[in-house]
């Protein structure tokens, strides 16, 4: 029996609200016990022994909406590359999204992911599923057999299923499967061309807006399939203040509706693009700062469930281009965190309400065991600096691709020490 005890920790649990100085031992990849009085005896002999300094000692980070390059393109990102990643950001669970190539909508794909992932990964690796076969928003694709071979949701990623009626079909037959529909915020017609946000700063970049209705008009209209069929239906991300609005009225009806936003449209706004830097083109775009705020706010108030870092790995040759013509996406697994706790720090949030939303609520959401501090749970841990400032340099990330829009920052925050199933899986450099 392999048992490993953390002393001298800040233990915090967003889920039961402990916050308070004590130990943790950790037994066969699964939390034993913490507490403020343990080992106040002293550590027993034949446990290995860390001493945290008094750092914060948390559920390790669950980020249920990554893009990954593998299967079909893994010059951008493969499944190793992405889980280097994560574990040098503290993730210790990753969602990988189903537009690779071959598509993830066939049991084989979703079984191969999981292999592949056990065998080239640092953490915890689950798939969501198509929504429809290939992405192309025409049949449904074999939900009851793809939840069971592993599938934690179902969506089309980054294409929006423009298809009303198939989307009730979707809903009404997922009410059965108690499965997760996702669906990209974006009414099509309204997006095409688009690179940025709508408004006064698009027109003298002279760029093609996209419009807050694009996202709010699906919102709407999924909602009311949601109304008539009871589903359960996630936004992946919400950007604009209206959005939130309609969510938070949403719940407060008692719809089975939660959403998510990315670390950076809760740090960024559409100034943020400056210069025209591709790497602050995104999918949906950095809005203006009443939005960013007013999500900001969602988190606080609950309306926004979860923190998800959208990273979306995009090579030189797709970003390297003239803004109009260059890719969307921009990578995020290692800055999720110190990009939320920009917020903490700023007073914006608690790290109990930034650190929920970045472990239990997303365990919760998808039926997952980690992402909390408890007894009997898994040892996905992640023993974090709060204080400690540090530039990114996008040329030292673990991703393959270096397109982050927090190049040159100065953040605050970093991870020490990330372990999954009681196992250290990342601890930074030494220099």
């Amino acid at each position: 029996m392999s048992r490993t005890a953390f002393l001298n920790a800040r233990l915090l649990d967003p889920a039961s609200g402990l916050d308070e100085k004590g130990a943790l031992l950790v037994e066969d990849g699964k939390i034993a016990d913490l507490g403020p009085r343990l080992f106040n005896d002293g550590v027993p002999e034949g446990v290995e022994s860390v001493d945290c300094g008094g750092h914060v000692l948390s559920p390790g980070l669950i980020d249920m909406h990554v893009y990954t390059g593998e299967p079909g393109n893994e010059h951008r990102e493969t499944l190793g590359s992405a889980t280097q990643a994560a574990a040098a950001g503290g993730v210790t669970t990753i969602i990988v999204m189903p537009n690779t190539n071959p598509v993830i909508d066939d049991v084989a794909l979703v079984d191969f992911i999981k292999r592949r992932a056990r065998d080239t990964g640092l953490v915890n690796v689950h798939p969501m599923a198509a929504l429809t076969k290939d992405l192309k928003g025409e049949q449904m694709s074999e939900m009851g057999l793809l939840k069971e071979a592993g599938a934690v949701a179902f969506t089309d990623a980054d294409r929006p299923l423009a298809d009303a009626r198939l989307m009730r079909r979707a809903m009404a037959y997922s009410t059965y499967l108690d499965a997760l529909i996702v669906n990209h915020a974006a009414e099509p017609s309204l997006t095409v061309g688009g690179v940025m946000n709508e408004g006064e700063l698009a027109s003298r970049l002279g760029l093609s807006g996209i419009h807050r209705l694009a996202e709010t008009m699906m919102i709407e209209r999924d909602l009311r399939i949601v109304e008539m069929t009871g589903a359960r239906y996630h936004v992946p991300q919400v950007s604009t203040a209206e959005s939130v609005e309609i969510i938070r009225k949403a719940k407060r009806r008692g719809l089975k509706v939660t959403c998510g936003a990315s670390a950076c449209h809760l740090t960024l706004n559409e100034n943020d693009v400056g210069n025209y830097l591709t790497f602050c083109k995104l999918d949906p775009p950095l809005r203006a700062e009443d939005d960013r705020r007013a999500v900001v706010e969602g988190v606080a108030d609950g309306t926004v469930d979860v923190i998800v870092s959208a990273h979306d790995p995009q090579d030189a040759e797709t970003k390297r281009l003239p803004f109009a013509q260059s890719a969307f996406g921009a990578v995020g697994l290692e800055t999720l965190l110190p990009a939320a706790l920009s917020l903490v720090h700023n007073g914006d949030l608690t790290l109990g309400q930034a650190l929920g939303a970045l472990t239990f609520q997303p365990a919760d959401l998808l039926g997952l065991e980690a992402g909390r501090l408890a007894a009997g749970r898994p040892a996905d841990l992640t023993l974090t600096d709060m204080n400690v400032p540090w530039v990114l340099d996008r040329y030292k990330l673990k991703s393959k691709s270096k397109n982050s829009p927090y190049d040159e920052r100065r953040l605050q925050g970093r991870v020490l020490r990330t372990l999954v199933n009681g196992k250290t899986v990342y601890v930074p450099d030494e220099g």
